[in-house]
């Protein structure tokens, strides 16, 4: 726990203010959910505590430093640099805080855009980034707050349906990660399968 402790402080010092109690909120809630749904309570906090960690820099550095860790980036991602910030924070979790856990790592990698089949640890830290306590409050919200908490596939599938109906509101199509895209066709398809 100690562990934990230092990289809080650490993240206080690198984060801005509003992202660092985003980091905390998303900690406590992923907590909350491990606990509702039997999944490892330390990992479910490392992994909120961590899954921000590399958004301190500027996209042009993220990309930077995708290239002198030789992280792949995607057509996706290269229109939309922000969202190299998962795949480098689980970089930094391994490397920079000693997160040799790969369910840890994995949850911190899928984070942003999910993907088809996550784990109960990846939904909860994908949720738990959307729903907590400091997110302003979105559409459709309370549903998922309500379902976070009962039907982690229900979760999923409402996040993604909200997330890919505002990208193309409010952006070009070929910006949205293709990984979201079946993250979102699978998930409906669970749905819908019951």
């Amino acid at each position: 726990m100690d562990e934990m402790i230092n990289i809080q402080e650490e993240l206080e010092k690198i984060l801005k203010k509003k992202r660092y109690q985003h980091t905390l909120g998303v900690r406590y809630t992923a907590q909350a959910m491990a606990m509702c749904f039997g999944e490892d309570i330390k990992k479910a906090g490392y992994a909120g505590l961590l899954h921000d960690c590399a958004k301190y820099m500027s996209d042009g550095e993220m990309q930077k430093e995708c290239g002198k860790n030789r992280i792949t980036i995607s057509d996706a991602e290269k229109r939309q640099p922000s969202l190299l910030h998962a795949k480098l924070g689980a970089c930094y979790a391994r490397r920079k805080y000693g997160v040799d856990d790969r369910d840890i790592v994995e949850a911190i990698r899928w984070h942003t855009t999910g993907k088809p089949e996550m784990n109960t640890l990846e939904k909860i830290i994908f949720i738990a980034d959307y729903i907590e306590p400091n997110r302003k409050m979105l559409p459709g919200m309370e549903q998922i707050r309500k379902a976070a908490f009962e039907d982690l596939d229900l979760a999923m599938y409402l996040i993604l349906k909200n997330t890919i109906a505002y990208l193309k509101e409010t952006q070009d199509e070929d910006k949205i990660d293709t990984n979201s895209m079946q993250a979102y066709e699978y998930y409906k398809a669970v749905i819908k399968a019951r």
